[in-house]
């Protein structure tokens, strides 16, 4: 799982974009107990969620041309601009080049090979998110992918992600972790497309998961809030329970309670 120890090629923030800021911010209060700060006038209209006073993701309103609500991931880089060159190596594409934000520190956000967004962060006064790994905030991520050799090439070549096959109930599962701290510093993993109906009818994207401890209570609450619940929760051996939804204008997110680790 997540921690806040970020190393290169972490995910050291997450944002989402929305067609409605309010709604999403009074979905979210509802779900997670966080609550929506503006980060000031100059700012567009983004703003920081927190839980308890500690900042665990962004958000930000967007026009219907600029793409469908979404969660974005994003990644460490000590030097964004070598990164969005390393993805364009790697044939991916740069969206919205390297850029400074208001001192805090420098952003990109690029494309893999698949289609899929993702962020780059290189910190300055902002290392990244406050609360990593635990209830009421990201613990996990998840590249949905039709080509998993093809997707770890890509990030390793623009991140250093290394990638692992892990047991798995009916198979193995592709686990991602960056080169520095190896396998104890694992954050994510690798899905095929092929192998998910649900996931595989809306295209590649990485999937934040947010940790909860009572994912049945939070779907039912997700759903009295407006959201959707793409998949009911379920228990998987070895992993914990988890579910996935969507918010009121669309964004697609999982909730879990890990098993603690075993001896």
């Amino acid at each position: 799982m997540l921690t806040t120890r970020f190393v290169d090629g972490a995910p050291n923030w997450i944002d989402v974009t929305t067609s409605d800021i309010d709604g999403t911010a009074a979905f979210y209060a509802g779900l997670f107990g966080w609550r929506f700060r503006s980060a000031g006038p100059d700012a567009g209209g983004y703003g920081f969620f927190e839980l308890d006073g500690e900042t665990v993701a962004g958000g930000a309103p967007v026009g219907a041309e600029q793409g469908p609500p979404s969660w974005t991931v994003y990644f460490r880089s000590e030097d964004a601009q070598a990164t969005a060159d390393a993805a364009e190596r790697a044939h991916g594409r740069v969206t919205c080049a390297p850029m400074d934000v208001m001192g805090q520190g420098r952003m990109a956000v690029l494309v893999d090979t698949a289609g899929v967004p993702f962020g780059i962060w290189q910190p300055q006064r902002l290392q990244g998110m406050d609360l990593a790994g635990q209830a009421g905030s990201l613990c996990w991520v998840e590249l949905y992918t039709p080509d998993v050799a093809a997707a770890a090439a890509f990030y390793y070549r623009t991140l250093g992600l290394e990638t692992s096959a892990v047991p798995f109930p009916g198979g193995t599962y592709t686990c991602v972790n960056p080169a520095e701290g190896g396998e104890e510093a694992m954050f994510g993993g690798m899905v095929p497309l092929a192998d998910d109906p649900t996931e595989a009818a809306t295209g590649a994207y990485w999937l934040p998961y947010f940790g909860v401890e009572d994912p049945d209570a939070v779907v039912a609450r997700a759903l009295e809030l407006g959201g959707t619940v793409r998949v009911p929760a379920v228990t998987v051996e070895g992993v914990g329970r988890m579910a996935r939804l969507a918010d009121p204008q669309g964004a697609r997110f999982a909730v879990i309670r890990g098993e603690p680790p075993t001896e």
